[in-house]
């Protein structure tokens, strides 16, 4: 893990974390606390004893919080309903409710050694053998997390179990209204599209929100180690999940739309219609409508695009403005666009 920047007491008192991670567990302090992910999204700090991440704590970002948002004890009981199931998640340490200790909700798990494959740059110094293990090692978590029994784990009421896709499909209708900078008319014909054709759904499984290579850890062989990031998790359509892995994923000679290369593009990477073989096969599901699902994740993230495009016209996304190719930023969210209505066979 990359240590970024050690936490202010402002955001971690580390006196009172530290005795409080002790009294869960049999490790006393002193520990040192540094950020490894953060921003508008939950933050991530690596929790460290003379060099060595022993754990790592995860706590809302500072500021104002949407009531819904950023819920502590919702991603601690995923995570710990899941830990005697095939999934592999990190061991949870415990969840901490009293905000005299830290001002807000946190939670604490184990560490979890692996690598996260974030970029091309990581990807490349692994051997062909171990990208094709990578590819089948997603394919057999997620298949492992759609087989949970959710009312055996104790999570059968974490959400309504119908109406997965429409309420996604409007609520993302919703944000590209509220962000959209210009008309591009092929996102509302998307929109009404996935609106008007949606299939027949499958059984209700946990649908993680945000599955893909980058949100897993993975061991040097090759095998998911830990499935990470659940802030989005829910109970609803599976094939969704694969429709939003394969939209991360890219073929060899794709064109990736945030113009970045594209780690599965490398040789050993299983390619998108293989992906999704494995899936149907160990599953038992009808491929029929994955083009459904692949078209909803594309145009979710041309939307998602065009809300960091707006926040980034705006002023509103911090120090990183100089960094980022606006330009391609923006025709990136045509290109999803279209590349949705081709998976849908628009004319």
């Amino acid at each position: 893990m990359l240590d970024v920047v050690e936490a202010s007491p402002d955001v971690i008192h580390a006196e009172r974390v530290t005795s409080w991670i002790s009294r869960q567990t049999d490790v006393d302090g002193p520990f040192s606390y540094h950020l490894i992910a953060g921003g508008r999204s939950n933050m991530t700090f690596a929790v460290k004893q003379e060099g060595q991440t022993l754990f790592v704590l995860r706590r809302p970002p500072m500021g104002p919080l949407l009531p819904s948002a950023h819920d502590m004890a919702r991603e601690h009981r995923l995570m710990d309903a899941l830990r005697d199931s095939d999934v592999p998640v990190p061991e949870m340490v415990g969840l901490c409710q009293d905000e005299t200790v830290n001002g807000r909700d946190f939670y604490v798990m184990r560490f979890v050694d692996g690598i996260v494959v974030r970029d091309i740059d990581i990807a490349s110094t692994m051997s062909i053998s171990v990208r094709r293990t990578m590819s089948e090692s997603l394919i057999k978590n997620l298949v492992a997390l759609h087989r949970v029994d959710i009312d055996e784990v104790g999570l059968g009421d974490l959400a309504k179990r119908t109406g997965y896709i429409e309420r996604q499909v409007k609520r993302w209708i919703g944000q590209w209204e509220n962000s959209r900078t210009r008309e591009l008319p092929i996102v509302d014909a998307v929109a009404s599209a996935l609106l008007y054709r949606m299939p027949e759904p499958n059984p209700t499984t946990i649908a993680h929100g945000d599955y893909r290579l980058s949100n897993c850890m993975m061991s040097s062989q090759g095998l998911v180690t830990a499935v990470l990031d659940w802030e989005l998790c829910t109970l609803g359509e599976p094939m969704a999940d694969l429709g939003g892995l394969l939209g991360y994923w890219h073929d060899p000679q794709e064109t990736d739309p945030a113009g970045d290369a594209e780690s599965t593009g490398l040789t050993g990477f299983l390619t998108q219609d293989e992906m999704a073989s494995l899936y149907a096969e160990a599953m038992g599901v009808d491929m029929g409508s994955i083009s459904y699902y692949r078209a909803f994740a594309q145009w979710r993230l041309a939307c998602i695009a065009e809300g960091v495009y707006a926040r980034y016209l705006g002023g509103q996304q911090g120090a990183q403005d100089e960094e980022i190719d606006l330009e391609r930023m923006k025709d990136s969210v045509t290109e999803r666009a279209e590349r949705a209505a081709q998976l849908l066979d628009m004319d």
